[in-house]
């Protein structure tokens, strides 16, 4: 199934923003920068939450670690001429830990969880990597599959596994939903995991939630689908009366 870019200049536009790096520091951030005089006895914060939210910010735009976040944010205010302290990476992550904007992502919202189920490849680096870098001898590669179930609204990770490269993807859903402790709403999963067992597995583990997979194209309908069509039977149906893509 391929997909045809019709807005190619936008698109290519698009990208070429990616790169692009505009910074600015308004009158109202630079006064907001230090921290409010702390009423109540204790120790008296030098930053703001907006400092602190800057930089985390920058950090996860350019994928820095904190220490070279700290380094970024002080060769921009020297660039810019503005007279800003810049937070130290400790800091950032101490005052990070207590903020509410961020502390409140980290939690489930309230109601049943919707999973979003998949798994990546983990090459082992080993014994074999050193032979072929040392002497150029072609080692066999060795690599572990990481199942995930993630919450869609939070992107929080739910439940993992790991298991060898052999293990089917269907196979980890059981244990998967096992580790979930929070109400199940809805799954969410690839073709890899189309078939009874996946439906199965949900419904004894979540009762009569909605799965989410998209048949394969060669996908016939069961048995039982003329008088009880599962949930599997009434996906063939709907992707036959309306096309795979819609």
């Amino acid at each position: 199934m391929k997909f045809k870019v019709t807005n190619w200049a936008e698109y290519d536009a698009g990208l070429r923003r990616r790169g692009s790096l505009t910074l600015w520091v308004t009158d109202e951030a630079i006064a907001g920068w230090q921290a409010a005089p702390r009423p109540t006895a204790g120790g008296q914060s030098c930053y703001s939450d907006l400092a602190i939210e800057t930089g985390l910010m920058l950090r996860l735009a350019f994928h820095l670690p904190l220490r070279q976040t700290e380094g970024l944010m002080a060769s921009v205010f020297e660039l810019m001429g503005v007279s800003l302290a810049t937070p130290d990476h400790s800091t950032l992550t101490r005052q990070a830990m207590t903020m509410t904007s961020i502390s409140k992502g980290c939690r489930l919202p309230d109601g049943p969880v919707h999973l979003l189920i998949d798994s990546t490849g983990l090459k082992v680096y080993g014994a074999g990597e050193w032979l072929q870098e040392k002497h150029g001898v072609r080692a066999r590669r060795t690599w572990r599959k990481l199942h995930l179930a993630v919450d869609a609204d939070t992107g929080m990770v739910m439940a993992s596994t790991l298991t060898e490269n052999d293990r089917g993807d269907s196979s980890q859903v059981a244990p998967l939903l096992n580790q979930v402790d929070a109400e199940i709403g809805s799954v969410t999963a690839d073709g890899a995991y189309d078939g009874a067992p996946t439906y199965d597995t949900v419904a004894a583990r979540a009762g009569d939630i909605p799965v989410i997979i998209p048949p394969h194209v060669t996908a016939v309908l069961s048995s039982t689908a003329d008088h009880h069509p599962s949930q599997r039977d009434q996906h063939i149906t709907l992707m036959a009366a309306k096309g795979r893509l819609a």
